[in-house]
């Protein structure tokens, strides 16, 4: 077969073999820039770790916390009083010295955790300003879609801007424009405030309003008569 009908790469190590035979010549290597490998990504946040229970807990001496009282026991006397009460030791602080405890479900305890951590996660979520735009000619029935829409809002605590757009000869009829925010703020009002005024903004009206606060339920204490 003709060398010119072979394969590129083949040609090429054929001509390279025949030239360090031939002449003889000491052919130099140049090192070439090998890819790296993509590491996988790693994520940073590291796993919530569940607490230690029971067996365990490494710890050979423990501090168990009840209802009123606290008090040091070797980790076999704790093991043995939450066997007896058919609950789980539980390790709440495992960096104190020496680690503290408690007996009660773990599954509950999990649950409380999970909830304690829902309403501090709450607690810090970010405002944002949720916009819903309607219309000049906007009818009822969308109008009390965006209402509805602006309730879910106001419960995550957002703040929520209304705006209506006002196009050709519909600027000179703002008036309209204006009663129709008047009317949302009106449907709104049991459980939201105006944070900015009704106001014109170029060609459209606009108003911002944030939810109410939420007020703590008061406990009402029933005082038990004496018979």
């Amino acid at each position: 077969m003709p060398t010119s009908q072979l394969p590129i790469a083949l040609r090429f190590s054929l001509s390279y073999k025949h030239l360090r035979s031939t002449i003889g010549l000491r052919i130099i290597h140049f090192p070439f820039f090998t890819l790296q490998k993509r590491r996988k990504y790693i994520s940073t946040q590291k796993k919530g770790k569940r607490p230690r229970i029971n067996d365990q807990i490494r710890a050979p001496e423990v501090l168990l916390v009840e209802e009123d009282d606290a008090k040091k026991l070797s980790l076999q006397q704790a093991l043995d009083l939450a066997k007896e009460q058919e609950l789980d030791l539980i390790e709440v602080s495992p960096k104190a010295k020496p680690p503290v405890v408690k007996i009660g479900d773990f599954g509950q305890y999990l649950y409380q955790l999970s909830k304690k951590e829902r309403k501090q996660r709450a607690h810090t979520k970010q405002t944002e300003v949720k916009t819903l735009r309607l219309s000049f000619r906007t009818d009822r029935h969308d109008v009390d879609r965006l209402i509805d829409r602006a309730r879910e809002f106001f419960e995550d605590r957002h703040l929520v801007k209304f705006v209506i757009q006002l196009r050709g000869r519909e600027l000179t009829n703002k008036s309209y424009a204006r009663d129709k925010l008047v009317g949302i703020v009106k449907s709104l009002e049991d459980v939201s405030e105006v944070e900015s005024e009704i106001k014109p903004q170029g060609k459209q009206f606009i108003v911002i309003l944030r939810g109410k606060r939420r007020e703590k339920k008061e406990e009402v204490k029933v005082e038990k008569k004496d018979i």
